[in-house]
């Protein structure tokens, strides 16, 4: 029961805001003030549950017996044990992380019987008080597996509530498990087992749209379309190269994930609050029992290490940004101007008005979601540049940005997956979409072979393109006599130029868009997922 219950009815009468600053008042100007009055009147108003130092007691208290700050609703907290007012409701609210880090469940469960038999080990529990814990966790994580997990008032957290279940379960050998641990490091390492777990996932995801992708090109590797810079029409590629170059985007970002997950893959758990455990705990042992590689170096830096939500989140950005533009070519290719591809209904929306709209919304939803996910990168280096060494509450603003970082991802590359799974090209659009203009470097190359310098050769090629514009034919429609007052280079063997399976073709070095080329590549993606 609340001390200053009579207080808190007085205060009302001053309204909503009066209430809140009297309070605020209280617990940060008085409280030291009544808890002197309590000590020497135990049977005054305010004293209400309190009593003088009895010996055998600590702070005021009987050994053993807890007391302290609580909830608006009357539940205990970890920390309590220092304040003596309960807590602004709003300011629970304010606080509480429950409501989302409850995801964490299992990697706060799995993390506490690591350190359990890590405390078993150093011999500050007996093996009897371990397995309790062990056993009294099982049925801990049972309940949330199973839905029936029930937060109570003062879960202000994931590790409050599994620690007040728990006690609730096995009794007090449940206060023990907390020995030498912080929610600081407690919470740094249940976030890295958990984002670990979410990004391998992912990771699975990333790499069937890449399959998917090298599949296409495989399979479709004879069509060919017009390639543009500037989204001009430029040179002629094949549909797989267009799809292959994306594909080696999707590399990098698979690369970078697991470069990424190394240094997620390391343990804080034993740093305590910031200076590090005082009960001789076998830390690499430990890392091995919960799957981590090694251990976070320094105590300091470990319990307030957000790197790895950064680079997460930069990670996310950058797929986000790959997605987005991969998106925006299939939205072009995909309207009745381009009439290139068509999207699967599955991928599409309609229109309420208009009953001949097909939109891709699902690509348009993909570029959207890459603004909010490289603001979600801003959120999170603007939370940590300010904080000072060590741990601050600020740092629990990021678990939004890992949280929507994991969900967006995940839904991304499945939906990325499915678009270019489903959707159908039309080779004969494609075709049309070519023009002999797309050849002009071709023509170029030609007088090349025949031992003209290229920067003349482009001059000359330009001034047939442009001899073509003022006749208002296709570059492909002038004849040797007319190519011929521009260089005496030009041969009847010109004609072959204007062949556009041929240009494509001719681009043969490792990387081009030829036929050998591009199964090459595609080759070379096999192996990389294979070998990775």
């Amino acid at each position: 029961e609340d001390e200053d219950d009579d207080d808190d009815d007085e205060d009302e009468d001053e309204g909503i805001m009066g209430v809140r600053v009297m309070t605020i008042a209280r617990g940060t100007t008085t409280a030291r003030g009544m808890r002197a009055k309590c000590v020497k009147n135990s049977t005054s108003p305010q004293c209400k549950g309190s009593a003088a130092p009895r010996r055998g007691a600590v702070g005021g208290r009987r050994a053993g017996t807890r007391s302290g700050a609580t909830s608006g609703e009357g539940g205990a907290k970890l920390w309590g044990g220092r304040f003596s007012e309960a807590q602004d409701p709003l300011m629970e609210k304010f606080n509480e992380s429950l409501s989302f880090d409850r995801r964490m469940w299992r990697e706060d469960a799995d993390g506490s019987v690591g350190y359990a038999r890590a405390l078993a080990r150093a011999g500050v529990i007996t093996d009897e008080e371990r397995d309790a814990i062990v056993q009294g966790l099982g049925l801990v994580s049972a309940e949330w597996a199973s839905g029936t997990f029930v937060a109570k008032a003062g879960d202000e957290d994931i590790h409050t509530a599994n620690e007040r279940r728990l006690t609730e379960l096995i009794g007090e050998v449940a206060g023990k498990l907390h020995t030498g641990r912080s929610r600081n490091d407690q919470v740094a390492t249940d976030t890295r087992m958990w984002l670990r777990a979410q990004l391998l996932e992912i990771r699975k995801h990333l790499r069937t749209l890449i399959e998917i992708a090298v599949d296409r090109a495989e399979r479709e590797v004879d069509v060919v379309m017009p390639g543009f810079t500037h989204l001009q029409s430029a040179q002629t590629v094949r549909w797989s190269h267009w799809l292959l170059s994306h594909a080696a985007a999707w590399q990098r970002d698979d690369q970078r994930l697991g470069d990424l997950l190394e240094r997620v893959n390391v343990m804080p758990l034993g740093s305590g609050a910031l200076a590090g455990n005082p009960f001789g705990i076998d830390r690499q042992l430990l890392a091995k029992d919960l799957g981590f590689a090694g251990v976070c170096p320094n105590s300091m830096d470990a319990v307030s290490d957000r790197d790895y939500i950064a680079e997460t989140s930069f990670w996310a950005s950058m797929v986000s940004t790959h997605l987005s533009r991969w998106s925006e070519d299939l939205i072009i290719y995909c309207s009745q101007q381009f009439g290139m591809v068509k999207m699967s209904d599955a991928y599409s929306t309609g229109s309420s008005l208009m009953p001949q709209k097909k939109n891709p919304d699902a690509l348009e939803l993909l570029r959207g979601k890459s603004g909010t996910q490289i603001g979600s990168l801003m959120a999170v280096l603007a939370t940590i540049k300010g904080t000072p060494t060590t741990y601050n509450k600020d740092l629990q603003e990021v678990w939004h940005s890992m949280y929507y970082t994991v969900d967006n991802m995940s839904d991304s590359l499945q939906i990325a997956a499915g678009c270019l799974a489903t959707a159908r090209i039309y080779p004969d659009a494609m075709e049309r979409g070519l023009c002999a203009e797309m050849l002009a470097t071709d023509l170029a190359e030609y007088l090349v072979r025949k031992g003209v310098p290229f920067r003349e050769t482009h001059h000359i090629s330009g001034a047939a393109v442009k001899l073509a514009e003022d006749r208002e034919v296709p570059l492909s429609s002038l004849t040797v006599d007319d190519l011929k007052p521009l260089c005496d280079k030009f041969d009847a063997d010109v004609v072959e130029v204007w062949s556009y399976e041929k240009s494509a073709e001719s681009r043969d070095t490792e990387g081009g868009t030829s036929r050998r080329s591009v199964l090459e590549q595609c080759a070379k993606l096999r192996a990389y997922l294979s070998a990775h």
